[in-house]
């Protein structure tokens, strides 16, 4: 390929979904890449996974593509005789850059959070026909095997021949035999879904089924959705992948392919940032059927101001074999575990809520703005104030800053 002339703004063609969350982070990790690096003029259009190549596309005197290659577009892309870079990675041997998220990284995050979480039962829901779901099955069965735990599988029937938006549809219609394989799960599991769409699936059934979450079955989705996560019921858990870093390594890729010509062909892998947990995956998963009961009745309550004597009420145990299983399974006593569930509740309402401390002690269960300070301090070594100011401090990205991913 003739790399493009010096001096010239460069027409960069995006063939990239924005209804997906993914998609979207992608789009803004180009355009960050662009507007710090590149100066280029960026052509995209409101799209969907499935859509084909558009015509403007053969109109727009473009210098290079930024794509979701798949089975429906990869011939037309080709022909354009263009510098290509896939960020969507589903085929290999395209003969083109690719540059995905590291799904063993993934996998290994979301078997660690729930092992930490007091899982010793496993299992993994996803697409037979999905790439991305059958390589974090692949990696997060050797994390389960790695220690010895017993992993239990659904996947929904595809065509690995077809394109992912068709390798995915299935599942929109397999709720009852879905159904029937939670129903065999044993209590407590730790369960991985390959995405926060099929981990939304999941979490409705249960729901329909008084399976509790996540006491019963603790589920952890991929992609940190900002839409599919807070609208799931109970609030699904997930790991978030770096999109950005993708999306701006993959401008990273074609703006060298453009300036200095063709591009062996390689397969970039960028790591996820972290798990962000929410009530999905908020407890430590114990054998003990009373002990479960309790803690989720801890969860429920403890912002409404319930002390340890209400616990031995609603309790079968007598305070002393409370505080005895308590410490046996959790390491901690009933009342620091309703302290814990307080403060995570605080943490809540200062990331995603600008409400005073004022208003935000008493949904926490404080009756004072001052006791609720001294608590949150002493847990985590910061006053609330000092949290919220941290938590509104913008995180670097260490993948696009790397110097040794720079020309």
């Amino acid at each position: 390929m003739p790399p493009t002339r010096t001096g010239t703004v460069k027409k960069v063609a995006l063939l990239i979904e924005s209804s997906r969350s993914y998609g979207r982070r992608l789009l803004r990790g180009i355009s960050l890449y662009s507007r710090t690096r590149g100066s280029w003029s960026l052509l995209h259009q409101e799209m969907t996974m499935g859509d084909s190549v558009p015509d403007w596309i053969l109109r727009a005197d473009v210098s290079g593509v930024i794509a979701r290659v798949d089975t429906h577009n990869i011939g037309p892309l080709k022909k354009l005789g263009l510098p290509i870079v896939d960020v969507l990675c589903s085929r290999s041997n395209l003969g083109i850059p690719q540059v995905e998220t590291d799904d063993h990284a993934v996998a290994r995050l979301a078997f660690d959070h729930l092992y930490e979480r007091g899982f010793r039962r496993f299992a993994y829901c996803g697409y037979r026909g999905a790439h991305y779901s059958q390589a974090r099955l692949h990696h997060f069965r050797s994390c389960v095997e790695e220690h010895g735990c017993p992993l239990t599988v659904y996947e929904t029937e595809g065509d690995r021949g077809k394109s992912l938006s068709e390798a995915e549809l299935p599942g929109v219609l397999d709720s009852d035999p879905l159904t029937q394989w939670l129903l065999t799960l044993q209590r407590p599991t730790g369960l991985m879904a390959c995405h926060d769409i099929r981990g939304q699936q999941v979490l409705n059934v249960c729901r329909q089924l008084s399976i509790a979450i996540p006491d019963d079955i603790g589920v952890i989705g991929v992609d940190d959705d900002d839409t599919v996560c807070p609208l799931s019921d109970p609030t699904l858990t997930s790991v978030r992948p770096d999109a950005d870093a993708v999306g701006y390594c993959a401008a990273e890729t074609l703006d060298a392919m453009m300036t200095h010509g063709a591009s062996p062909p390689s397969v970039q892998h960028v790591s996820p940032i972290e798990v962000v947990q929410r009530h999905s995956t908020q407890v430590f998963a114990v054998e003990d059927p009373e002990l479960s009961r309790v803690c989720r009745f801890i969860r429920e309550n403890a912002c409404h101001g319930i002390d340890v004597a209400a616990l031995v009420r609603f309790s079968n145990l007598s305070r002393r074999q409370l505080e005895r299983r308590f410490r046996k399974h959790l390491g901690r006593t009933p009342r620091e575990e309703i302290n814990a569930v307080q403060i995570r509740r605080l943490k809540q309402l200062l990331d995603e809520t600008e409400l005073p401390l004022e208003q935000i002690a008493p949904l926490a269960g404080y009756n004072h703005t001052e006791s609720m300070s001294v608590t949150f301090k002493r847990e985590t070594g910061q006053t609330p104030g000092a949290y919220r100011r941290q938590q509104r401090l913008p995180k670097p990205r260490a993948e696009m800053l790397r110097e040794s991913n720079r020309e």
